[in-house]
């Protein structure tokens, strides 16, 4: 279990409306998609920097996770989201090193990545995504 790149960072943000145009006009960086997520409860923005996407992330349900996230925390980084090859097989890797794990199997995400997340508590406090292709 290896990353190949760090595939993009979550952004908690209260609008996406209000927060793409810092993003576009003070970065100089362009949105290209935006997209509803009804399993999480999130809608998102994504920008590209180099290899790495920063994905903005506003909640549709005030009891989705980011929308709890904003309550508690505030807008900022959410998570940061590591390239795998295999996510199914990085997940079970994680588990057998003794890390808890938000999701034991893959789950559909944004750009039609599959996606797993392991818990901050043994992630040194940093809530870790693996994305992969299907």
């Amino acid at each position: 279990m290896k990353p190949t790149h760090i595939e993009h960072i979550g952004i908690a943000v209260k609008s996406l409306d209000e927060s793409i145009p810092y993003y576009e006009k003070v970065l100089g960086l362009s949105c290209y998609a935006i997209e509803e997520i009804p399993g999480q409860k999130v809608r998102t923005a994504f920008f590209k920097v180099g290899q790495t996407k920063l994905e903005l992330l506003e909640s549709t349900d005030p009891e989705g996770p980011i929308g709890k996230f904003l309550d508690k925390k505030g807008e900022g980084i959410h998570h940061l989201a590591f390239a795998m090859e295999d996510v199914a097989t990085a997940l079970n890797d994680a588990e057998e090193q003794g890390v808890r794990l938000i999701d034991k199997k893959p789950r559909k995400g944004a750009e039609g990545l599959q996606i797993g997340f392991l818990h901050p508590k043994s992630t040194h406090g940093v809530l870790t995504e693996f994305c992969g292709e299907k």
